[in-house]
């Protein structure tokens, strides 16, 4: 389970990065690659809607439930088939929410590692010397985490796409998919202030493990942003991580050694 103060920690860690953002004249950092995350975002969300509802055609099809539904001529099952549609169309969206954080998350590793860095650097009042062989071991360790937390979450995800068209309990399964995406993604936001401090890829997951409401908290504000058109999808990416490191900051974590 997770700690609720935990999740509310977070929560409101947004509104400090908000006041952070504003005070220290940071928008540059922000609209630049969130108009670039806004347009690669909608154009992949177009797809994925219409290739969704191919899928499911085919699906019914194959079983022959779509023969069958009609044949019954039956208004309540055509309901229910209808929300386990929408409820596959949601699984769709959010697996495809799930694989292009993780592929924008790759791609812009150096713009959230400087911006966690410069955030934290702004806080404590020092600076962080640059180092290049340190820079680029530590977009690996990144890229490895994220191909790591993609691997594990994947495999949820299938798991609640087949159970989506299950009815009754398949209208669950888009609220669950979504309460693991927003984790998964708390995770990766916090991951660069653990491996500023070299912390180990054992140390992190531990400490997420043991933390969970955080990253969840972190994870929900995150997809929130995305409800509101154009202005969320350009803030949310960075807003994500100068939240976490903020929140992080706050709890006095160690140098270089377990959690």
């Amino acid at each position: 389970m997770f700690s609720l103060r935990e999740v509310i920690g977070a929560i409101q860690s947004y509104g400090a990065a908000h006041r952070f953002i504003s005070t220290h004249r940071l928008w540059k950092w922000i609209i630049i690659p969130g108009i670039v995350y806004c347009l690669m975002f909608v154009a992949g969300i177009i797809y994925v809607w219409d290739y969704s509802g191919v899928f499911i055609d085919y699906t019914l099809n194959l079983l022959t439930l779509k023969t069958w539904i009609e044949g019954l001529q039956n208004s309540f099952v055509n309901f229910l088939f209808l929300l386990v549609g929408v409820a596959v169309r949601m699984i769709f969206l959010i697996m495809y929410f799930s694989f292009f954080k993780y592929l924008f998350l790759i791609i812009g590793a150096p713009l959230f590692a400087y911006l966690s860095e410069k955030t934290e650097s702004i806080m404590q009042g020092k600076d962080y010397p640059f180092n290049a062989a340190q820079l680029l071991k530590d977009l690996w360790r990144g890229i490895r985490l994220s191909l790591r937390n993609l691997l594990f979450q994947t495999g949820l995800m299938l798991v609640l796409a087949i159970l989506a068209f299950v009815p009754i309990l398949g209208w669950l399964t888009p609220l669950i998919a979504l309460l693991v995406e927003c984790y998964y993604f708390g995770f990766s936001m916090m991951d660069y202030s653990f491996e500023r401090r070299r912390w180990s890829m054992v140390q992190s997951i531990r400490y997420i493990r043991q933390h969970k409401g955080m990253a969840l908290g972190n994870g929900v504000v995150f997809y929130l942003f995305l409800f509101i058109p154009i202005l969320g999808w350009l803030l949310a990416p960075c807003y994500a991580v100068i939240a976490a490191t903020i929140h992080l900051q706050r709890q006095r974590l160690p140098e270089g050694t377990e959690a």
